[in-house]
């Protein structure tokens, strides 16, 4: 059995196309929480349109790239946080303060850690990006 990060693979993609000036990528297999990632880094203006697209295997996603991204990765292991200790994840994770976003899986649904504090909830670290 092949142990597949899908989030890892689909963020290096993005990464990667991104990198060499693309202007979208295909991302297989897709995932629901894949998509949730997508709809956070969208919401924040990185990315452009996602489109689904079935191929009867899983589905891809089409992703409009608009040049935004200097990276972006996966967190791992998935560390869990609590509502107030943000900060020291961003310092770690993100350049410097105000750039970038880490994407959080809270109760609440996947969104960026800013979203997650004015929430007041925490979560586990999914990915970061800036």
């Amino acid at each position: 059995m092949v142990m597949m990060d899908t989030l890892a693979n689909a963020l290096a993609t993005i990464k990667n196309n991104e990198a060499r000036g693309k202007r979208e990528c295909i991302i297989y297999p897709s995932s629901k929480l894949i998509i949730e990632v997508l709809k956070v880094m969208r919401k924040a203006g990185y990315i452009g349109e996602v489109e689904y697209i079935e191929d009867g295997r899983g589905g891809k996603l089409r992703v409009q790239l608009l040049g935004r991204i200097n990276d972006c990765g996966v967190i791992k292991p998935r560390f869990p946080v609590k509502k107030d200790e943000f900060e020291k994840w961003e310092e770690r994770y993100l350049p410097a303060r105000d750039i970038g976003l880490l994407i959080v899986s809270t109760s609440k649904g996947v969104m960026s850690h800013k979203e997650a504090e004015e929430v007041g909830v925490g979560g586990v670290l999914l990915a970061y990006v800036y």
